[in-house]
């Protein structure tokens, strides 16, 4: 029977997530070839919704090991600035060395909490966050400083999962998860991979945060690899939130869990390789 639902702690919530990234992103480094087969269409497009231009101030939000701070550093070109942030110091440490490996010069990280901005007001052209809003326990909050960053004029744009029923790549392997490990499913509001993507949720987010011309668009994001094993070898290393579930299960449990993780995504192996479903949301509005 699934544990009673506990209250739920924002801050040590964060803490945990910067515990976890801390740990889990150079494993997210190692296989960004991969995630960006997976996310990089949509990442191209979140960067065209925000009309990057060259020689633009870009704010990244939970940048991770890079992405999408490199390409929208391409984008700005020397004579503009990004400034990659994550509240995990680890991962954008990382996130540094991708740029300079690149020769980027126009990057600079800081580890940071995307709620809690330590920024001056009207700075940047544009916001990004890719796959990071949704695990902010106040989104609202998030945007409204995001907002309070930004240059009148200045667009967000933000990538986040849609709905389970869209996403068995990751909702599958979580329902297991959480039925061995005794986990109940997240209150309604509390923050979690798919918890902005109701239909009109983020179009309504950007209104309560004070933005204009909001704009949402789905979009599909296969996940592909050479077989079940090898995609379960990429969330097993790669996918924090998964291994946050565990967390309290002993290791000889938690690699029965991913067996049978593993076995359940063989429905989705054919003599072409592996393909499970998924889809984005990519949102868009003005200052």
């Amino acid at each position: 029977m699934a544990q009673q639902q506990p209250s739920f702690d924002a801050e040590k919530y964060k803490n945990a997530q910067r515990e976890q990234w801390n740990k889990d992103g150079a494993a997210w480094r190692r296989w960004n070839p991969t995630l960006d087969r997976w996310y990089g269409g949509a990442t191209r497009q979140m960067l065209d919704l925000a009309r990057i231009r060259p020689g633009q101030r870009i704010l990244d939000i939970a940048a991770g090991a890079g992405e999408p701070a490199v390409s929208a550093a391409e984008r700005v070109g020397p004579e503009g600035y990004v400034l990659a942030t994550d509240i995990s110091e680890g991962i954008v440490e990382l996130a540094l060395q991708v740029a300079r490996k690149k020769g980027l010069e126009q990057i600079e990280t800081r580890a940071m909490d995307g709620e809690k901005l330590d920024l001056p007001d009207a700075s940047f052209d544009a916001v990004l966050c890719r796959l990071g809003l949704m695990y902010m326990p106040h989104p609202v909050t998030a945007l409204r400083e995001w907002r309070r960053a930004l240059k009148t004029g200045g667009r967000v744009a933000v990538l986040v999962f849609s709905t389970p029923d869209r996403n068995p790549w990751g909702a599958l392997p979580a329902s297991i998860i959480r039925q061995r490990a005794q986990l109940c499913a997240p209150a309604p509001g509390q923050p979690g991979p798919f918890g902005l993507g109701s239909p009109g949720m983020l179009q309504d987010l950007f209104s309560q945060a004070g933005f204009a011309d909001g704009e949402v668009h789905a979009v599909p994001v296969p996940h592909r690899a050479t077989s079940a094993a090898e995609y379960v070898r990429v969330a097993r290393e790669a996918f924090g939130a998964f291994n946050a579930m565990m967390a309290k299960l002993p290791p000889a449990e938690r690699n029965s869990v991913w067996n049978e993780v593993e076995s359940s995504m063989r429905n989705f192996e054919s003599p072409d390789g592996f393909e499970v479903p998924g889809e984005c949301l990519i949102g868009a509005a003005t200052k």
